[in-house]
């Protein structure tokens, strides 16, 4: 499995990755949003943090946020793969009433039974392959998102889901013992407040573009 090491916004830590963190570039407009969203943040109102800032475009804001999640979840497990072994998650799961099976569509299409690490490094280096995609996730202004770009950012944002639900429900003892549950139930916390703002932001664009289809 690959590893790098990170180093937060103080430089006060240095911690392991699991996969190596994806940067937009500075100088970006991706760039500016993602200062925007981290200044908000640091406000501790995570209700204001995930809302569209006014003017911007939904799909930059949900590209921006998905590679922000992407570095948090990358993180997270990071600090823990020592307890996320072969022999300790043989399946990956949520709980004994959530068992995740790996398929991506293309080079696994028929879904896998697999261990929580196997499953683990199957996704973020799936998705790492989606955000390094300029056809999907372009970062240069003024070049279009793809017509389904929402659905694809909505299916890495349903897989990284996994991830916290596996943390969540096999690995929280140990995160307490690094003390990481803070960070964890934040990071969290503003992983479904921006899922659901963005279905607010969804809705509010078809109903306002398109009254017709409103019955």
């Amino acid at each position: 499995m690959e590893g790098a090491t990170d180093v937060n916004d103080s430089g006060s830590r240095s911690s392991k990755t699991f996969k190596p963190k994806k940067n937009i570039p500075e100088g970006s407009h991706q760039y500016e949003l993602l200062k925007h969203a981290e200044a908000t943040l640091g406000s501790g109102n995570l209700r204001m943090a995930v809302m569209l800032p006014e003017g911007e475009d939904l799909n930059e804001w949900v590209a921006v946020n998905t590679v922000d999640f992407f570095n948090q979840i990358n993180m997270l497990y990071g600090t823990i793969t020592d307890f996320c072994t072969e022999e300790s998650c043989p399946v990956m799961s949520a709980g004994p009433k959530y068992e995740y099976h790996w398929a991506d569509g293309t080079n696994i299409k028929k879904p896998i039974k697999c261990s929580a690490p196997k499953y683990i490094d199957y996704l973020m280096t799936w998705v790492q392959d989606q955000l390094d995609d300029e056809t999907l996730f372009p970062s240069k202004i003024g070049v279009p998102f793809p017509k389904n770009f929402m659905s694809v950012a909505k299916t890495i944002l349903k897989r990284l889901f996994r991830v916290y639900a596996h943390i969540y429900h096999q690995h929280f003892d140990p995160v307490i013992q690094l003390q990481e549950e803070a960070h964890l139930n934040t990071s969290f916390k503003h992983f479904i407040f921006f899922v659901q703002q963005v279905a607010r932001d969804r809705y509010t664009a078809f109903t306002t573009s398109d009254p017709v289809c409103i019955s």
